[in-house]
């Protein structure tokens, strides 16, 4: 692939999924029904909705934009369904089928929106009881193409309290 933006956003893709099965891997049991207040998503639904953003990004790259809000799973389901719908995104973006999309839009739109969401899932977490640790994410190995729930182990000395 030669194209740097594509490039960027797939390496953007494998951050999602490894700062994303980070907040996932070993989430309690009630952590998925967890609500904040009622006035916020639970971990199930954030999750849910994480994945609607890349079926989304992935219906843009297609040329056939639209939205569908998915009635969540289980919290096993939506896990296996975020992997799954950020390893569809990403072998769209590493192929060289044009996109009839600024891909800089799809980055602004669902892509950052996601990374949002994830934040969101680390704080839930926290105030659930199950804080993951901090993470000096520069030293972490992130390579494009790598987004299931294997991800690299965080270097040794990168992580923290």
């Amino acid at each position: 692939m030669t194209d740097p933006v594509r490039a960027f956003l797939r390496h953007t893709v494998a951050t999602v999924a490894y700062r994303g099965a980070k907040a996932l891997r070993d989430a309690p049991t009630g952590f998925a029904a967890y609500r904040a207040s009622q006035l916020t998503r639970t971990p199930l639904e954030l999750l849910a909705h994480i994945n609607d953003l890349y079926d989304w990004a992935l219906s843009i790259a297609n040329n056939a934009p639209g939205f569908t809000v998915a009635t969540p799973g289980t919290w096993e389901a939506e896990v296996a369904r975020f992997h799954a719908a950020l390893a569809a995104f990403d072998a769209r973006l590493a192929t060289d089928a044009p996109i009839p999309y600024a891909l800089e839009r799809i980055y602004q739109g669902p892509i950052a929106d996601s990374l949002t969401h994830i934040g969101q899932l680390a704080m839930l977490r926290r105030m659930h009881g199950a804080p993951i640790r901090a993470e000096s994410y520069t030293a972490a190995g992130i390579e494009a193409g790598r987004v299931g729930p294997e991800q690299a182990p965080p270097p040794p000395g990168s992580e923290f309290d």
